[in-house]
């Protein structure tokens, strides 16, 4: 069973830099999917970025040039650098994972089994 913690939210001015990272305990497989997802007040779950166990990633239109996902397999971690932060960016960051090679419905909430709590960023 995986288990997922975010940490790294806050409160940053329009232009700014977060990174988020995302602890991963049980993810010692060598085929596995990591997403971020994010939610906005009102809104549904969306898919912002996800990596393969090799590395491969995907992201959103609207992240792309701006939000870099990686991990690190040695520690069991995964972040999110979101640079040039926007209003818009503004909503609670979920990880997620699943023991199996990204697919190309990514962004689907559906494709993960393992959740983390969550960490709010806010964009003002």
């Amino acid at each position: 069973h995986v288990q997922l913690v975010e940490s790294g939210g806050g409160l940053v001015q329009p232009g700014g830099s977060l990174r988020l990272s995302c602890a991963a305990s049980g993810l010692t497989y060598s085929s596995y999917c990591m997403g971020w997802f994010r939610q906005a007040p009102g809104k549904e779950r969306e898919g912002v970025a996800a990596i393969d166990g090799d590395g491969s990633t995907s992201y959103a239109d609207s992240v792309k040039g701006r939000f870099t996902i990686s991990h690190d397999r040695s520690k069991n971690m995964g972040y999110l650098q979101m640079n040039n932060l926007k209003p818009e960016d503004t909503g609670i960051y979920y990880c997620a994972a699943d023991l199996r090679r990204c697919s190309i419905s990514w962004y689907r909430r559906q494709e993960y089994n393992s959740w983390g709590q969550g960490t709010q960023v806010t964009v003002s």
